[in-house]
């Protein structure tokens, strides 16, 4: 049995509205998205590979990382222990729509975290029926996995006001 290796990648975002900038004014929004790493690789390139070679119409393109301030009681590590409050069911989103949105496009995984690991298995697009079974399991070293979620939940110190 495989052990993986996760990592939790945040990707800072930074927008304004339109609207603001035209009036002189430029409040500046972050949407950080946190994309999880297996092995390396970002779980986004992961499922359009599987997606693509399986001949999924659409595929490719699709997913991006969490947007954790579009769930605002979501807490990362409740979240990625399977115990999140935007869980569907038995299974975890644990990628999003490109778009952002949380409903629209989601990969939900059934997560189980044992003494020993954690694991990712059943993968599951809701809006589409099709057969992900040959998509992980992944299977996370408890320890590993507990820390890379700690770098996650550590606050981000920032330049920017």
């Amino acid at each position: 049995m495989a052990i993986n290796k996760i990592q939790f990648y945040i990707q800072v975002h930074l927008t304004y509205a339109r609207r603001w900038h035209l009036a002189g004014i430029l409040p500046i929004h972050r949407r950080d998205r946190v994309t999880p790493r297996i092995d390396g690789v970002p779980l986004t390139d992961l499922i359009d590979r599987f997606e693509l070679d399986a001949g999924m119409h659409p595929a490719g393109g699709a997913y991006g990382g969490l947007i954790p301030a579009h769930a605002r009681t979501l807490r990362m590590d409740d979240h990625f222990h399977g115990r999140s409050t935007m869980a569907t069911g038995s299974k975890t989103p644990v990628l999003v729509c490109d778009c952002g949105e949380w409903g629209c496009w989601p990969l939900l995984a059934e997560i189980t975290v044992t003494d020993d690991l954690v694991i990712w298995d059943c993968s599951e697009q809701p809006r589409r029926a099709r057969d992900y079974s040959a998509f992980g399991p992944f299977r996370f070293d408890r320890n590993q996995y507990d820390d890379a979620l700690r770098d996650l939940t550590r606050p981000i110190s920032s330049d920017i006001a």
